[in-house]
């Protein structure tokens, strides 16, 4: 709590030191944990286990040389909750707790803000007598009121305030989940993401949105524990060397995950996602159906782009088990990690995980097409070299797949063309212009409902005029072409304006993802005119 110490006062963590309530490594290490969590500083002391709340009590009694209070071991009447409005109580960081003679005593936060003070004290036309109170205390009581309506039925307990602070802190009875648990609610969640990062408590991000759990914040020890139980000795040695990894693994009776572990600010930081075992058909994704055509190809490039997060790999999966299922091929993957383990079929499937069966995506692409590949499934085109080994292998009569992180099709033309120098970009347009099959662009947006997210997607097929145009650098005008929604083409904001016109999703979260705001407005504008007129009596 070093900003908010009293006028000349020690700074609380000073203070603890001095009192050797905690040592100097543990302050700089709460005080490096404060900067990321944004939490005051007796809180993370707390979160930590450093101190307990009686200790995180006196030390504010002395630093501020007034009476404290435990909200923890209070039952605040509702009688006493009803005198202040929600609102100041949350301005003033503040909350009325019991009386004493003619006072009204006050939790606060900063018993020597004097303005505050005296506004309390005017709205409850009685004395008042400040104590000091952890923060995260006060926070926890004010989430409460606020559930309430700012007019609680009953008193509130010193337990519901305790329950409503354990996402911010231990306070002293609350464990850290394990792996496993922690597993097992991003599926019971039915969540996209677990992210486990230093500073904040575990979180999962659903429908595009992080969403914290109930439990403490997490310490880089912590997090760094976390990774070392989901790593293998020669893994850890790897994320040493590299500070990033990223693979798959399978836990039982729970399922298999990809991982991400990496580093950020001097911490361990860990990104978890659930990956299905089964591979969804493309109905389940509700994806469309002319996508079993493409798959069919015998050859070209076939792109599927999009944000981390949007379904490029699950989609990828799709394809790969309609081949496999369908055709007699020879299918080589080159993955980093594999996700989805594709049994054989028809079709043999190879799939090479990047760093286990071979050292690099070109280094793998190398060595592909002397593996007498009838289709080449890249994860993802990272380096000049993919892009080149990809567009040759579709010029010499393979099916080639792959995902890349583009924001829409015309920026995957560009970032393709782009990563080559200037004298090779004609032959690569070229190149590009004659193999390109298909650019699915993906999102997945929050469904209106709540239950979930719905795919819209931008599509471009290479049609005569769109090779054309990419033969001749004129990719600006092929977002014209997909704003004219044809058949073998049509942009994201087409999509999106159709799924909210059947209100399936609100305009503000397709907004988000929009290309082209204008043209979007201009889309729901004709769209709802075209249902007035089909809803009117005639």
């Amino acid at each position: 709590m070093s900003a908010g110490s009293p006028h000349g006062a020690p700074k609380l963590g000073d203070l603890l030191v001095t009192y050797e309530v905690i040592s100097k490594n543990q302050l700089e290490e709460a005080r490096r944990l404060q900067d990321q969590s944004g939490e005051r500083l007796g809180s993370v002391l707390v979160g930590l286990d450093y101190i307990s709340v009686d200790a995180l009590l006196e030390s504010l009694g002395k630093q501020y040389g007034r009476p404290t209070a435990d909200l923890f071991k209070t039952e605040i009447p509702p009688e006493l909750l009803g005198m202040v409005p929600l609102e100041q109580m949350k301005k003033c960081r503040a909350i009325p707790f019991g009386t004493t003679g003619q006072a009204i005593r006050l939790a606060m936060v900063d018993p020597d803000d004097m303005a505050a003070t005296r506004e309390l004290q005017f709205v409850l036309g009685m004395s008042v007598e400040p104590h000091i109170a952890p923060s995260f205390q006060i926070l926890g009581a004010l989430s409460l009121l606020e559930k309430a309506g700012g007019r609680p039925a009953g008193p509130i307990t010193g337990q519901q305030i305790l329950d409503a602070c354990r996402k911010t802190v231990r306070a002293g009875n609350l464990k850290t989940p394990s792996l496993e648990e922690l597993f097992t609610q991003l599926l019971q969640e039915d969540a996209s993401d677990l992210l486990l990062v230093a500073g904040a408590p575990p979180s999962l991000k659903k429908n595009n949105e992080v969403t914290r759990l109930a439990g403490p914040f997490l310490t880089p020890q912590q997090v760094s524990a976390y990774a070392k139980k989901l790593m293998t000795e020669s893994q850890l040695k790897r994320f040493i060397q590299e500070k990033e990894l990223d693979y798959a693994i399978t836990m039982p009776e729970l399922g298999r995950f990809r991982i991400n572990i990496y580093r950020q600010r001097k911490s361990v930081s860990i990104a978890v996602r659930p990956i299905v075992e089964d591979i969804p058909s493309l109905e389940k994704l509700r994806l469309p159906g002319w996508l079993e055509e493409i798959a069919m190809k015998s050859q070209g490039l076939v792109l599927l782009t999009g944000p981390t997060g949007h379904g490029k790999t699950t989609t990828l999966a799709a394809l790969v088990d309609i081949i496999n299922s369908r055709c007699k091929k020879n299918i080589i993957t080159i993955e980093d990690p594999i996700e989805y383990l594709h049994r054989h079929k028809s079709s043999n499937v190879n799939q090479r995980e990047v760093g286990v069966d071979t050292d690099s995506f070109h280094v793998g692409l190398r060595h592909v097409l002397r593996e007498a590949p009838d289709v080449i499934v890249i994860g993802e085109m990272r380096d000049p070299e993919s892009f080149a080994i990809a567009l040759e292998a579709a010029d010499t009569g393979h099916l080639v797949l792959s995902c890349l992180h583009a924001n829409n099709a015309t920026l995957a033309i560009n970032r393709i063309i782009d990563v080559f120098p200037p004298e090779k970009q004609r032959q690569i347009r070229v190149q590009l212009a004659d193999n390109l099959q298909l650019i699915l662009n993906q999102r997945l947006v929050a469904r209106k409902d709540g239950r979930g997210r719905i795919l819209a997607y931008e599509k471009l097929t290479n049609s005569y005029r769109v090779r054309n145009l990419i033969r001749e650098g004129k990719e600006q005008q092929i977002r014209s072409l997909l704003q004219q929604s044809m058949d073998d083409f049509h942009s994201i904001d087409v999509s999106l304006a159709r799924i909210c016109l059947e209100g399936k999703i609100t305009t503000e979260a397709a907004m988000y993802y929009c290309q082209d705001e204008n043209f979007f407005k201009d889309m729901l504008r004709r769209g709802r005119g075209s249902l007035q007129k089909s809803t009117r009596p005639k």
